[in-house]
Parts: C-alpha cells; sequence; structure tokens
C-alpha cells in the first residue's frame, strides 16, 4: 500500500475549544470466476460473489448476541475503538492491533478506505465528486498492500470485528470537500467504495487469493466521512440506499447516543486532555494538534508525556462514564507513528486497561447498535437524560424501573447473534 500523501482523517476539532482545525445487491447464486482461488478448506468458502473477491460464507463467528435488559438491570459499559482509513502497511499496526485485540478481549471497527484496494496503474477507475478521474488525496494500493491488507481484513471478521468505511480519495476543505457533496455525490462515493471492496481480485489482478468471507452489500452498515465534514448529506444518502445502520462522524458529549434520519448517531465525544482546562475529540488526531501543532512529528523529549496524556484522558473519560452514566465510550485512531508511534502506545495502553474491567465489553459499532436496536426506544432515550458522569442519583435499579413505561411493542432482538434478517435469510 503507498503511504505518500496519506492525509490524516477525521480532524476536525470543535471550534469551540479553540483548537487546531484538525470519516445491496447480492447474487444468491453467483458464479465463481475463472482462476478463482479455491478455499484453503471445504466448505470454507460457501458461495462465492462476483468475480470471487468477496464470499458467503454464513453468519459472523465471534459476536455476541444482544439482550435486552432485564427491569432495573445496569448496562454494560460499551467502549468502540475505531480505526479509520484501514490499511496493512508496512508499519504492519493492522496485524499488531488485531493481536492486542485477541489478548484483551477487544472487537473493534475496522473503516476501510476503499482506494487501499485499487492499484495505482488502475486509479482512472475512480472518480471522485467534483473531482478529476485518477485523483486521491491519500493515493492508492499496490499488488502488496492490497493483498496484506485483503489478509487483515479477512483475519478480523472473523475474529468478530466490523469492517466499515471511510469512503475513498479523503477529500477535505472547501475546494470539493466532502462537507460541500449533494446526496448524489455522496451516493456515487458509496457505490464506488463498495465497487472496490468487491473487484479487488480482478483490478490487483489478484485472482488466485482467497476471498473475502463475507458479503460487502450486507457486512457494510456503518461508516465515519472524512475530516468528520459531510455528515448531514451523507446521512440522507446513506438512509436512501439502505444497509447503513449508523454514522460515527459527528462530535458530542459522553452521552447516549440517538437516532437522526433513522440511523444511529454515535459521534467521537469530547474528553479530558489532563493538565488542560479544555477537552478535545476521542481521536489520536486531535491530542497531536493539540500537542505538536501543524507537525506530527514534535518536540521528541515531549513524546513520551503526550502519550500519557492521551492514555490518561482516555481512562478519565470511560471512568466518569462506567461509574456515571454508562454511555458508550468511542475512541477515533490512525494507523500512523505520528510523534514516535506514542498514540499507538496510549491506545495499547487504554485497550489493556479498560478492556478487562468488569461490566465492559470492548466491541465493533455493529454490536453496540445491535444492542441497541434490541433496548427499549423509551429505555434509551431515559438514559439519555443522564450528563456526562452522571450517575442515577437513586442507583441504577430505581432509575429504570421507575423510567418510562415500557413501549408497547416491546419485542426480542431483532439482530441475533449480529446477524441481519437479511442474513438469515440466506441461509434458507
Amino acid at each position: 500500500m503507498k503511504a505518500v500523501n496519506k492525509k490524516i482523517a477525521g480532524g476536525l476539532v470543535a471550534t469551540a475549544l479553540v483548537l487546531g482545525v484538525a470519516g445491496c445487491t447480492s447474487e444468491r447464486s453467483p458464479k465463481a470466476a475463472p482462476g478463482a482461488a479455491a478455499p484453503e478448506a471445504p466448505g470454507s468458502v460457501l458461495r462465492l460473489i462476483g468475480d470471487g473477491s468477496t464470499s458467503y460464507t454464513g453468519p459472523q463467528p465471534n459476536v455476541q448476541k444482544p439482550r435486552r435488559l432485564g427491569p432495573g438491570e445496569k448496562p454494560p459499559q460499551f467502549v468502540v475503538f475505531s480505526w479509520d482509513g484501514a490499511g496493512e502497511d508496512s508499519q504492519k499496526l493492522f496485524s499488531h492491533f488485531r493481536g492486542v485485540g485477541r489478548k484483551y478481549n477487544a472487537r473493534m471497527t475496522y473503516f476501510l478506505s476503499g482506494v487501499y484496494m485499487l492499484p495505482e496503474e488502475k486509479r482512472s477507475l475512480y472518480t471522485g465528486p467534483q473531482h478529476e478521474p485518477g485523483r486521491s488525496d491519500i493515493g492508492f494500493g499496490d499488488p502488496q498492500g492490497i493483498k496484506d491488507t485483503a489478509t487483515q481484513i479477512r483475519e478480523a471478521w472473523l475474529e468478530g470485528n466490523e469492517i466499515g468505511t471511510h469512503f475513498n480519495g479523503h477529500f477535505c476543505g472547501p475546494d470539493g470537500g466532502v462537507g460541500t457533496w449533494s446526496v448524489d455525490d455522496w451516493k456515487s462515493e458509496i457505490r464506488q467504495a463498495k465497487a472496490f471492496v468487491k473487484n479487488w481480485k480482478t483490478n490487483a489482478g489478484l485472482q488466485q487469493e482467497k476471498a473475502l468471507p463475507f458479503d460487502y452489500d450486507k457486512e457494510l452498515i456503518g461508516a465515519r466521512t472524512p475530516c468528520l465534514e459531510g455528515q448531514k448529506n451523507f446521512m440522507l444518502a446513506a438512509k436512501s440506499m439502505g444497509g447503513f445502520r449508523y454514522d460515527s462522524s459527528g462530535i458530542s458529549k459522553q452521552k447516549w447516543p440517538k437516532k437522526t434520519d433513522g440511523l444511529w448517531d454515535i459521534p467521537l465525544q469530547l474528553v479530558p486532555i489532563p493538565g488542560r482546562a479544555f477537552e478535545t475529540l476521542s481521536m489520536d488526531y486531535n491530542f497531536m494538534v493539540n500537542q505538536s501543532g501543524t507537525t506530527s512529528q514534535g518536540d521528541p523529549s515531549q513524546h513520551a508525556y503526550w502519550g500519557n496524556q492521551m492514555r490518561d484522558g482516555l481512562i478519565q473519560a470511560f471512568d466518569r462514564a462506567y461509574r456515571g452514566n454508562r454511555a458508550p465510550l468511542v475512541i477515533g485512531n490512525h494507523f500512523e507513528s505520528w510523534n514516535g508511534g506514542t498514540y499507538m502506545r496510549a491506545i495499547e495502553e487504554t485497550i489493556k486497561f479498560v478492556c478487562v474491567q468488569p461490566e465492559v465489553r470492548c466491541v465493533p459499532f455493529r454490536e453496540l447498535v445491535d444492542w441497541l436496536d434490541a433496548q427499549d426506544p423509551k429505555t434509551v432515550e431515559w438514559m439519555r437524560t443522564l450528563d456526562v458522569g452522571e450517575a442515577p442519583k437513586e442507583g441504577w435499579a430505581r432509575f429504570l424501573t421507575t423510567g418510562p413505561a415500557p413501549s408497547p411493542a416491546a419485542s426480542a432482538p431483532t439482530a441475533p447473534e449480529g446477524v441481519t434478517q437479511a442474513e438469515e435469510t440466506d441461509e434458507e
């Protein structure tokens, strides 16, 4: 994968903080493409799709079944670690954090940039809205990088992680940036992001590689827009196209999420910066901007301190939710070695601390929205009345049993085992 011109994702910072400016159609009986690789083990791929870049292999393994809270039951503490533009390059950070996740029972969301699955020589296949064909502000892939990324995506999904999208060219700002895109522009970008994942074997000349073990039209249910721009029109496009269930491009406080235009709006959050009088966004880039400004490789003597500051800020944010309103903690990252890799260390140490605590679930967004959809909507709305760090004064049991009456249509979870109803239908 090309590392050149890898533009920073999710770089927006709340202006009120005076910080630096800084995310279906599948074939029921498709034919395998000529030369497509056979599965390594019999039955490991049940049905190849299209050119064999993707496949249907049944419900995703290693996911937890959502369950509605019992009367007065305290909600679990959800923590979502997510990665913008996820791809495997020479730093091997994708594979590293998969290992960290396995060690500490943390399953995560990887927002894949579609152009990382498109080789440079095929760059003309991509036309970003309001841009010339073949242009991308984060470059494109190369055969080895595409092969390595496909391996990580494949194994990550089998481990129970989620593959979302960070779209393609990562265009930010007023000159054709995603914040200026129309709903139709977003529809084009979404279709292309899917196409590059669904046809990576053909585009990269890697027909003998193993297929990804999922149907991307069904796997893809959420996103984060580049630089956190363009959320409104993206959500309108996503709603009209179907399949999407959440977006994580917003900015908010640590409160329970809500639905907007039919999608769960699960934003990044404002979290403490120990030793500073303001808060910043729960993302490595935003800590960096507040510490080393416009350079990603600041004073080496400060690297350890800056990483500790980020780790401690995230743990403080975790603690106030864990002991308070139990709102899900959402953290965004990039596979980057900014300031000597100190933020990668900070994230790893945060995972090591929080994901082993009692009643904590470090899960992908998919599993969080499955759980939210399994709850009575009035219960989630009632929990939204709790402010940042605010625990129910009368205790959780009384708070939840004396809150709004359950909705008349209360029923069992709609997506057992984290599988959509469409996926269940495919097993017929």
